[in-house]
């Protein structure tokens, strides 16, 4: 009898220190986006800096091969590393976005995605379908207070 990897379940974001969620793709002209929530539900301030760390995940829950680029996409200008802090209840969002341009070769489909959003933190996995094409490339923003700063 053939065995079966069991695809990966992902549970919901952590109800206490940074939580992250991610929001529904957005698509246009072939290129395609989604928002990253990360939420402070510590009752104290957390900082947070930079980029987030992410991975693209098949369906087994292995990483793919893909380069995470941080630079300004279709969707959304990337400000640059910067210093926040978050009081509780406040949040800090990024913009994950990619082309689902198909040229040469094989396509590729990510079923999910795994963030450490700061240095330290653990890693988080959420559910997103990313078609990404031939391109095996995604573009990331920095952690900002809101999308376009």
């Amino acid at each position: 009898m053939p065995t079966t990897t069991p695809s990966p379940t992902y549970g919901p974001p952590p109800s206490s220190g940074l939580s992250l969620s991610v929001g529904q793709v957005e698509a246009g002209l072939g290129h395609r986006a989604s928002v990253l929530t990360l939420t402070n539900r510590d009752s104290a301030p957390r900082k947070v800096t930079g980029y987030p760390d992410l991975k693209i995940l098949a369906g087994d829950g292995t990483p793919l091969d893909v380069q995470v680029l941080h630079e300004t996409s279709y969707f959304a200008p990337d400000p640059g590393p910067q210093d926040l802090t978050l009081q509780p209840g406040e949040t800090a969002l990024s913009v994950l976005a990619w082309s689902a341009t198909v040229t040469s070769g094989d396509k590729h489909t990510g079923a999910a995605i795994s963030v450490v959003p700061v240095p330290g933190e653990p890693a988080q996995k959420q559910p997103l379908e990313t078609d990404l094409g031939t391109t095996d490339t995604v573009k990331l923003s920095a952690w900002a207070s809101r999308i376009g700063n």
